[in-house]
Formats: C-alpha cells, structure tokens, sequence
C-alpha cells in the first residue's frame, strides 16, 4: 500500500468463455494527477475502467482505493468511495432538464414532493465550479453535447468523486468544446482531483496526462512520465511492433476512363450547387469545418435525404435513390460516422451484420441458405481479417476497429461500387488506423471508388488522391495531390462563399 494513491489495481484478470479481455494489469494513480491511459482497440482499457465501476467483476486480482482492499466493486461501492466514470455514451435524459440530470436517481425532497428548486441551486453551484455557463432548468435535449458532458462532470463532482475516470470523452466534440473540457480537466485536477483520461488521440494525451500507462492485448507493458516519452515510443509499445509510415502505400490505380460517380449541380439537404466526380481507383477526400455540408451530402448520395435539383451519374446512368435500400441495390455503400448507432446492428451477430445485405439474394422463397450466410461471413472474416473467437460473435463485443470492419464486410459481400466513408477511423486506436487505410487501399486497388469525409488534416491529406473542400454547404476548392497543403485545406474551409446569383 502506497499513500501516495488513491486508486491502485494489482495484478487484475478478466476472463470470459474463450477469451482472456486482461490477462494481467496493474494500475496506480496518484492523488491529484492525470494519468493517460492508451493501447490499442481491444487492449482491454474499457474492461479495466469497468472493473473500477463495479460494472465487471475481475477473475482475479485487487483493488485498492485510498488503501482500503476489495477484491470486487459494485456501482453503490465505487460510488460510495469516490470513484465515477464519464462513458462515451452519456447516462442522461434529455426530457429532462440539466439540474434534473444532475439529481438523476437521487432528486432533493422536502418532505415526499421533489425540491426542484433546491436540485436547481446545487446544479447552479456546480455549474459555477467548474466555470460553465449552463442554466439549470433547460432542458439536456437542448444542450449541445459539450454541455451535456459537462453535466456528467459536474455530476460526478457534486457527489464528491476522488477519481474521474474519462473514456474518449473528446470523441464526440467540435474543437471548441474540446479546449473547454480541457480547461475543466485541469481545473479539477488542480482541485485534487485524480483522473484517469483514456483516449486514442496522442496529442491529448501528451497535452493533459502527467503519466502515461500502456496496455496491450490485455497486458500491462510500462508506465512513462510523459515529457519524458516520445510519440514513436508509444506507439511502438502500444502495437508491438515499430510502424515507420502511418499510411500504407497505394500503387497508381485510377482509370481516368470510368467515371463511377458524378454530381452535377446537385442541391439537397442544405447543401448548394454541388458538382464532382470520382473515377474508379480513386479516393476523393472531402474536406471542411463541422456543419460544412459533407456528411449532408452523403446522406444525399445514399439516399437518406432528398435531392432537391440537380443530377446524379452511376456509372453513366442517371439515378435518384429515394431510400438507403435503393442506394444499396445500386452499389452504393456508406460507412456512417457513428458506427454504433448507424452502421452496425451492436446485439448481433458477426455473421448476420456481414449478409444483412445480401438475404434477399441468398434466399430462396424467403428460406435464407445457412451454408452461403455462413461461406460469406467466413470469406470476409478472413479477408479483412476481424479479429473475433467466431462469427456468432455479437458486434457489440468487438473493439471499435473491428466494428469498423465488420461494416466494411457487408459492403464488400453486397459488392458495393462507391464506397462512402464518413470519419473512417474516429474513436480508432493508430494500429487499427493503419489496417484501415489498407482496407481502403485495396478496395480502390480493386476498381472501386472512395469518398472519403475526414476531419484529420493529415488523414485528408495522406489517403486522398484528390481533396474537394466545403464551406457552408459549398464546394469552395478543389486539389490534386501536388497542391495539398493544410493551410490552403483550412483556407478553403474556413472561406465565406459568395451567395450564387447575388447582385
């Protein structure tokens, strides 16, 4: 026992049927510190922070909070020790209001009636903590999703935690609300607050984290002070292996002669005068500021808004997809930003998500063919290589990389021509990215063609063949790859288009 800390776990096993999530981690977090802690998509960080909450029972192992030993948590346990956790999916209701969000499960009474007024002064208090300005009787649904994590954190707060454990919580904010979450963080940690701050993005880690703790498949394999630890090294410990580039390379693949998608002057879902093509072979990347339009257009590309004018050309042949379905059955195919809520059925199987698809045509008098369901899934297991005990595993249970993959695998046995991905590789640790980048690469290798909506000004620029850049809802610039360079990107992204017709 050290007391120096305030959360230590010795020597944690988790164990379910075939597979070992950890096989052997150590964790000791300081009091007042950050501790960054990083590994690869399934590395086994959400199954150690749940073994904290109460939310996973370890195998084996120990785990000490303020020197007091337990060997199993519970949720009421943690909570009554000082330890909370801010999931990626935030535990509020958005009918709701934020000082009821606050309250949530445990609401102020005088007498039998519900003290509205008390929640909303104690909301306020610890609102004006953490310097947000958040009234407390709006309601969550009204909030953007910056504040409703800052209502998760003031939550846990309010309830006197010692330990903040943060999962990918930058994960869902625009760049503003990052620099706020950060200037929180560093206000508690300079309360005595200590945190535990997990996220794939390396520059966040280096900017907040006192320490950095890495695990690997399950393992513990170092802890380092942080400005005494170098990029190259992490990433070297977290994959195992020394990776030299960051972007496969892609031989020279593009037929000028086909061109498999074209816009011509399309207009629809709030986006204006949109024109493009993309040949086959080729990744198209689409640039711009969140609320520039890219994901709007995709949705219109793949049939899940309406075009309102303009043209769209499928290898030549004019089509307007009023539906997903119909897109789908065209060849059309979108990897969707929010894979959990959009691109993957999570409660199924590996399997059924890969020949979602196809059952129509696998099935014959609605019987589907159990041998072909099976050959298919196994087919693009293997060729893309999801890492899984077996394809009746349920999506849910895979790491975000590999979820990525299994949506891959559905477009590819749908055999899909234009391949949209939207924020390929958010929320996905730098191996997985790599693997990625791959799978992308043999795609376009293969014929298809790719556009591709990044926020990452070096994925835009690494991947892209050629770089197509929106600005409030319009295209303002177009790049080939000897003209990428990121302050022109963010010129362009950043350029106030003049109202067509004006004057």
């Amino acid at each position: 026992m050290n007391e120096d800390y305030v959360l230590e776990l010795e020597h944690i096993r988790k164990e379910y049927p075939g597979v070992v999530a950890l096989k052997d981690v150590t964790l000791q977090l300081r009091r007042g510190e950050i501790l960054g802690l990083i590994g690869e998509n399934g590395a086994g960080k959400s199954t150690l922070i749940k073994c904290c909450s109460g939310a996973v029972i370890p195998t084996s192992g120990k785990i000490r909070i303020n020197g007091k030993e337990f060997d199993r948590m519970t949720p009421q346990l943690a909570a009554e020790n000082g330890i909370a956790i801010i999931y990626q999916e935030f535990n509020n209701v958005k009918e709701l209001s934020a000082a009821e969000n606050m309250f949530l499960g445990r609401p102020i009474r005088k007498g039998m009636v519900i003290d509205r007024k008390a929640m909303e002064e104690e909301a306020a208090k610890a609102f004006a903590q953490l310097r947000i300005k958040i009234n407390p009787r709006e309601l969550v649904k009204n909030l953007s999703v910056g504040y409703q994590q800052m209502i998760e954190i003031a939550k846990a707060i309010q309830q006197n935690a010692q330990v903040l454990i943060m999962d990918e919580p930058s994960a869902p904010l625009t760049n503003n609300e990052v620099e706020s979450m950060f200037e929180v963080v560093e206000l508690l940690r300079n309360r005595g607050v200590s945190i535990i701050y997990i996220s794939h993005r390396l520059e966040e880690i280096f900017h907040l984290s006192n320490r950095i703790e890495v695990i690997r498949d399950g393992e513990y394999v170092d802890t380092l002070i942080t400005k005494e630890a170098t990029v190259d090294q992490l990433i070297r410990m977290m994959v195992g292996r020394e990776m030299t580039q960051k972007f496969p390379p892609r031989k020279p693949c593009i037929d000028e002669s086909k061109v498999v998608l074209e816009l011509d002057d399309v207009c629809g879902n709030g986006d204006q005068h949109m024109s493009l093509k993309i040949h086959a072979g080729e990744v198209v990347g689409l640039g711009g500021l969140v609320g520039a339009g890219r994901t709007e257009l995709a949705q219109v590309i793949f049939g899940a808004k309406p075009k309102d004018s303009g043209r769209i050309l499928l290898n030549g042949k004019e089509i307007n997809p009023k539906s997903p379905r119909e897109a789908i059955d065209l060849g059309i195919a979108l990897v969707p930003e929010d894979r959990k809520r959009h691109g993957a059925l999570l409660g199924v199987s590996i399997k059924n998500n890969i020949n979602m698809p196809i059952y129509k045509r696998i099935s014959t008098a609605s019987v589907i063919s159990s041998g072909t369901e099976k050959a298919t899934a196994e087919k693009y297991r293997e060729e893309i290589q999801i890492k899984c005990p077996t394809i009746g595993q349920l999506v849910k249970n895979l790491s975000g990389g590999n979820q990525q993959k299994v949506i891959l695998g559905k477009w590819l046995a749908a055999d899909s021509q234009l391949i949209i991905f939207d924020e390929p590789t958010r929320g996905i640790d730098v191996g997985a990215k790599f693997e990625i980048y791959k799978l992308i690469n043999d795609l376009v290798e293969q014929g298809r063609a790719v556009l591709m909506i990044s926020s990452e000004m070096e994925e835009l620029i690494g991947m892209s063949d050629r770089i197509i850049v929106l600005a409030e809802r319009q295209m303002t610039g177009e790049l080939t790859k000897d003209q990428f360079d990121a302050d022109t990107i963010m010129a362009m992204a950043s350029a106030v288009v003049d109202q067509r017709n004006a004057g």
